[in-house]
């Protein structure tokens, strides 16, 4: 096969509906928008939410809380999933997230206490559980805050 042979998959490109293009197109007319009516006219409609002047849902229900706008936001990682760096190895966020341990460094990495540690580390992060410090200390590891 040639770059010049190749062609989409039968039926995967699909032309869109031209409405409003004579009778003969089947769309022709009211443009498959029915009789009269708000939702037939020139940018009508109604607005996510509306219920014909009922009040909405939204409004119905009590608000409760509040969210506080300064929280900071960490990703929290177990002592368990730093067995796949090898020994002695210096973690940071930055090689957390190279090596897919975590997508993306919110406002920080926490590091938390579950599972076994098998591995002597110097670990540096923003914040750590006293059963993390334990375990990596255990080991022979070190604990950096950041």
């Amino acid at each position: 096969m040639k770059l010049h042979e190749l062609k989409p998959a039968a039926g995967s490109r699909k032309a869109s509906k031209r409405v409003g293009r004579g009778s003969g197109s089947g769309l022709g007319k009211t443009a498959g928008k029915g009789q009269k009516g708000q939702k037939s006219r020139s940018g009508g409609g109604v607005r996510p939410g509306f219920e014909g002047g009922q009040m909405p849902l939204y409004r119905r229900l009590p608000k409760r809380g509040f969210t506080n706008i300064f929280a900071k936001e960490y990703v929290e990682v177990n002592v368990n999933r730093l067995n796949i760096f090898e020994d002695g190895t210096e973690i940071t966020p930055e090689l957390l997230k190279e090596n897919g341990v975590i997508s993306k460094v919110k406002d920080g990495v926490k590091i938390m206490g579950h599972g076994e540690l098998e591995k002597k580390l110097t670990v540096k992060a923003t914040k750590f559980t006293k059963g993390a410090v334990d375990k990596i200390e255990s080991m022979g590891g070190k604990v950096e805050v950041i």
